[in-house]
């Protein structure tokens, strides 16, 4: 088991832990809505490693082990799509937790990877601070524009009504639940596995409030799509083919309107990473990080 350490980063505390020798080439891992760090498996972590990488998975602010903004009530999610109310923060906040992270562990430039909500969170990275990042891996994500990417609109109310739990067992009820919704229909889903991850979060800290001040940051995330055609950088864009909560048509603008980005589709992959395809998720996160590093030494 990865040891888990924290450090001070843009004003909070960051929960993360590593895999791999530090010399290794750094590959830094966001992940999404509501989801701890746990959601990066260790053998998927571990796979990477394999690879040449030095891994590094962290919690996002609001869950797990990094800092939770308990004083601050979460915000009326529906008077934030209409732009009636700010959230607490915002993705560029989140962003900048990113870049106090890398600071404080002393990497210079790193290869991101982000999923869903860590795709919007990579983004933001990539176009504030470009000069830290050798690549970008973006997977079942989208440019923050409300004409791609849509959920179907059935999803629309679990998001915002996701059900409390009160206890380990209900926890992973919930999550095997959701993952029959959103998950791939054409890969296998490992329910145990679920249960342990999701267990393993509630322990860790369960936060509904949390949960909605994240999801206010997405609801208010700006339309990122004319500034990422600026970007100027290795980019992979991974997405289901089958996703239900965030539609392939918006992993295929990102292909669209990032120069030279390469864009992957998973026939009946969803809002997941199944364990099927986790060999072909490493071989072009792999192929990627060798292309860029290889590219920078030319220049």
């Amino acid at each position: 088991m990865p040891e888990l350490k924290r450090v001070a980063a843009n004003g909070i505390e960051i929960a993360y832990e590593t895999f791999g020798d530090p010399s290794g080439v750094p590959l830094v891992l966001v992940m999404g809505l509501g989801t701890q760090m746990l959601a990066w498996p260790d053998e998927f972590c571990e796979d990477l490693v394999a690879q040449g990488h030095f891994v590094v998975r962290f919690d996002n602010r609001d869950v797990g082990g990094s800092t939770h903004f308990d004083d601050v009530p979460p915000p009326n999610i529906a008077r934030v799509a209409l732009r009636r109310e700010k959230p607490p923060y915002r993705i560029k906040d989140m962003a900048e937790d990113v870049i106090g992270l890398l600071d404080a562990l002393g990497l210079d430039r790193v290869h991101l990877v982000g999923a869903s909500l860590g795709g919007y969170i990579a983004q933001s990275v990539a176009l504030w601070h470009p000069e830290r990042l050798r690549s970008l891996t973006l997977i079942m994500t989208s440019t923050g524009s409300r004409r791609v990417g849509q959920a179907k609109p059935h999803l629309i109310g679990r998001l915002l009504n996701r059900q409390a739990v009160h206890s380990r067992e209900q926890a992973g009820d919930a999550a095997v639940e959701t993952f029959r919704v959103i998950g791939s229909v054409g890969y296998a889903r490992d329910e145990q596995r679920l249960r342990e991850i999701a267990g393993r979060s509630y322990d860790r800290a369960y936060d509904p409030a949390g949960y909605r001040r994240q999801l206010g940051a997405i609801v208010a995330q700006s339309d990122r799509t004319d500034r990422l055609r600026r970007l100027a950088l290795p980019t992979l864009v991974m997405h289901g083919l089958h996703d239900p909560l965030v539609a392939a048509s918006g992993g295929l603008a990102l292909a669209r309107v990032i120069r030279g980005a390469r864009f992957v589709g998973f026939s009946g992959m969803g809002h997941d990473l199944p364990q099927d395809l986790w060999p072909e998720f490493v071989a072009h996160i792999s192929a990627l990080v060798r292309r860029a590093d290889l590219s920078a030494e030319r220049v």
